[in-house]
């Protein structure tokens, strides 16, 4: 008698999954045509990671040649610059993905539609892993080319602390997005400025003891910081150290839960106040 309740209901579930990964891609592929039309936009997978690694890696050639500790300068500059622009992209791929939504008017458009959130959000990351793989290559591909730096030497340890700046630079994206569903276009210019004030802070060329006393305590509070440790002490051959990953993928899923928490409030007042009618 229950069979069929059973079979329809998996049936049903499949049918949703598959709604679901087709609105997904959709998304995906409204990004991707955007950037198509639009080749300007490669700007920020382009040439801002070119010149990131021009600045750097020159500062450390100039550095290395004193010698002495200028050598472990110059591979903590450059494999630094490296781990931040998978920070840096995963950030700016997913916040200026809605921020497209609102140069374009089209935010109203989608919030009439089936897409449930998770999956505009989904559809974003998605094709915001291209263009964190364009940024990236470019990074280490120049690094490499220009500086004889090979970060892939520092070896599989990177996988971890990869992932972990990856899933902060989605946390970030979280807050800036429910930062400016509550207050409009004005606060825009958090999705790059937010990032210029984690980069110091996160010790992502020097350890956390550089920084001025008063800054140490935000400083370790920070998953980046933890994460950059990991990748110098791997640099300097000390191998992976478990311990900072491990305090830094957990302050990671617990940023990460606030941040659903935050913007999912944002969204709700959003609508509430009929917010979306700043876009449209």
């Amino acid at each position: 008698m229950n069979e069929p309740l059973v079979h329809l209901r998996a049936t049903s579930r499949q049918t949703d999954l598959a709604l679901a990964w087709m609105r997904i891609r959709a998304i995906a592929r409204r990004h991707a045509y955007v950037l198509k039309r639009s080749p300007h936009r490669l700007f920020d997978v382009t040439v801002w990671p070119l010149v990131d690694v021009l600045l750097f890696g020159s500062l450390g050639v100039f550095v290395s040649r004193h010698g002495g500790a200028g050598t472990i300068a110059f591979g903590y500059l450059l494999s630094g610059i490296v781990l931040w622009h998978v920070v840096y992209q995963s950030q700016i791929a997913l916040s200026t993905g809605l921020l497209e939504e609102t140069w374009s008017r089209n935010l109203l458009n989608l919030m009439v539609t089936p897409l449930r959130e998770v999956e505009y959000v989904a559809g974003v990351v998605l094709f915001g892993m291209v263009k964190l793989a364009i940024g990236v290559g470019v990074v280490v591909f120049t690094a490499l080319g220009f500086y004889a730096f090979n970060v892939t030497n520092l070896g599989w340890g990177l996988a971890p602390i990869a992932a972990v700046l990856l899933a902060v630079g989605w946390v970030i994206a979280l807050f800036v997005i429910g930062i400016v569903l509550r207050f409009g276009s004005g606060a825009e210019a958090l999705a790059w400025g937010i990032l210029f004030i984690v980069m110091p802070l996160s010790g992502v060329f020097y350890p956390v003891q550089a920084l001025p006393l008063v800054l140490r305590p935000i400083a370790l509070a920070l998953p980046t910081t933890h994460a950059f440790a990991a990748g110098r002490a791997l640099l300097v051959h000390h191998g992976l150290q478990w311990g900072q990953i491990w305090i830094a993928a957990g302050s990671t899923v617990g940023l990460l839960v606030v941040a659903a928490v935050f913007v999912t409030a944002m969204l709700a007042l959003f609508r509430k106040r009929g917010y979306v009618t700043r876009y449209s």
